[in-house]
């Protein structure tokens, strides 16, 4: 793989692992991702929520706090710097029930948080963004269900909230791309060979 270009400033990125088990599919394809930033020049900070003990529940000061005079973000604060210091950010997981793993929505609920990621809108319009630092994000996901149900019968909602949702509102700027690997639980070496290959290619664009 070719290293980083040096015409291409090398970027902050934060690699957002979401699966309990370590020898995981999910694992193995957050290891390529990180590797390939690192060989591309990047800085990469690993966030693996499950070994870092995240708390996926929303506290009673947090959300009380969600439309206070500004967030409490004492119990959340290092993820929260993590984020507001990412310029590329890659999130892995797998998606169960056409939705995020819980401890990764609550990542979402907890660390992308009024004042963080977002501003209040006036009378409670429409909320204005604040990661302006976010350029890039890849969602890499696996699936147990075949592609045309994830895109045909459910259209897509996991990068539809991703996207429009998530991204749209807090980071407009940020080119969002997602790779989704279906029918992971039936999995032969030459298609995980395959798309391992797809992330590398893709990240060595950045």
């Amino acid at each position: 793989m070719a290293g980083h270009d040096p015409r291409v400033p090398a970027m902050k990125c934060l690699v957002v692992i979401a699966h309990p088990l370590a020898d995981s599919l999910c694992h193995a394809l957050a290891r390529t991702a990180i590797e390939a930033l690192t060989a591309a020049g990047h800085e990469v900070v690993v966030e693996d929520l499950y070994r870092s003990g995240f708390n996926a529940a929303l506290g009673a000061a947090e959300r009380q706090s969600y439309y206070g005079a500004s967030f409490d973000d004492s119990a959340a604060r290092d993820q929260i710097d993590r984020l507001l210091a990412t310029e590329a950010l890659v999130l892995v997981f797998p998606t169960w029930w056409f939705g995020f793993p819980a401890i990764l929505k609550g990542w979402f609920d907890r660390v992308w948080a009024p004042g963080i990621a977002y501003d209040h809108g006036n009378d409670l319009g429409p909320i204005e963004p604040r990661l302006h630092r976010l350029r890039r994000t890849l969602a890499v996901t696996t699936l147990g269900s075949p592609w045309w149900v994830d895109w045909l019968l459910l259209r897509r909602p996991v990068r539809r909230v991703l996207k429009t949702a998530l991204l749209g509102t807090c980071a407009p700027a940020c080119r969002f791309e997602m790779l989704s690997l279906h029918q992971a639980e039936r999995l032969a070496p030459a298609r995980a060979s395959a798309f391992r290959a797809r992330i590398e290619r893709l990240l060595s664009r950045w």
